[in-house]
């Protein structure tokens, strides 16, 4: 066993970060004037986020607890749920669909909204994630992340990158649409590292065994290698741990054993592949370590619940 190929550097919280590439699904600038509300529905799939650049205003899931937003402030509604913005408690929340917007671009808009009185501006967006990494760790967060602008670690950075969103998002020069989407992407990632460093939630669980140095390099392993044979012994072996001890610590920190979770990594894998790229059965099989096309789709409907022919029609008809 080579020692040095064992305790090489890995980040695998690093790598799950890395995964996170948004796939926009809109973006927008909104300008409003006291009293105004927003409502925005439900996203299914979607993360959506919203940067106060001037202004204040409140954030209502509709649990009885707003929370106010300050300028440079920056919210996360991870699981898509429908929310209100509101300039004050009790404001009229117009639906987002119902307003007048001004297109930019495809896939952004200009929306003018309220009664004449403060102002408010703010860049608010969708994204998707299209990597199975991204959708685990998403599963894992909050229905809503704030992050105070007092809060950032190196505010002045972000405070520029918010004035420089800001300022792109007032012109919509070409190219801008861009900027916005790749700043936006940052910011996003930015306070979903804040919340980890911060909240104990984050040290349990997936995210806790992704920390752990032995457990999270296994997972690493797993994600950059689903293809290879791996076994318990041989998994065991490459983090430098007894079989039965890293079994059970595997199956203790992330919830699942160790060839399970492989099962599932591989599935989910084979699943974006169908939806984004629209592989061949027998090529995902290859791929991911099957030795045929029929053993891969017993284990992807057992684990997906529908054949992979059946999931790419569904993708087909959508």
């Amino acid at each position: 066993m080579n020692d040095q190929a064992v305790w090489a550097p890995v980040d695998p919280l690093g790598e799950a970060l890395h995964f996170l590439r948004m796939s926009g699904t809109f973006y927008c600038r909104s300008e409003f004037t006291a009293p105004w509300g927003l409502a925005l529905p439900p996203m299914q799939h979607c993360l959506m986020f919203h940067v106060v650049t001037q202004g204040r205003c409140w954030l209502d899931m509709g649990d009885g607890t707003p929370l106010l937003l300050q300028q440079g402030d920056l919210a996360l509604v991870p699981h898509g749920e429908g929310h209100d913005l509101l300039s004050e408690a009790g404001a009229t929340a117009a639906p987002l669909f119902e307003l007048p917007r001004e297109c930019a671009s495809e896939r952004y808009e200009v929306i003018r909204h309220g009664g004449g009185g403060h102002a408010t501006q703010l860049v608010c967006g969708a994204v998707r994630f299209d990597h199975p990494a991204a959708h685990r760790l998403m599963e894992l967060l909050p229905n809503v992340i704030r992050i105070e602008a007092s809060q950032l670690p190196h505010a002045e950075w972000i405070q520029s990158t918010l004035r420089f969103m800001a300022a792109e998002a007032q012109t919509l020069r070409p190219g801008g649409e861009t900027v916005i989407t790749r700043l936006a992407d940052i910011l996003v990632i930015q306070a979903i590292r804040v919340w980890i460093e911060r909240d104990p939630r984050a040290q349990t669980g997936w995210l806790g065994a992704l920390q752990d140095k032995q457990i999270g390099r296994a997972i690493s392993l797993i994600h950059r290698e689903p293809a290879r044979a791996w076994t318990l012994a041989s998994l065991a072996r490459e983090v430098a741990m007894s079989r039965s001890a890293f079994a059970a610590r595997f199956s203790e920190l992330v919830g699942l054993p160790a060839m399970q979770y492989l099962a599932r990594w591989r599935m989910h894998l084979a699943l974006t592949q169908l939806k984004e790229h629209d592989a061949a059965i027998g090529d995902l099989a290859s791929d991911l370590g099957y030795q045929s096309e029929a053993a891969f789709s017993r284990a992807f409907k057992r684990f997906i619940g529908v054949s992979p022919g059946a999931a790419r029609r569904q993708v087909h008809s959508a």
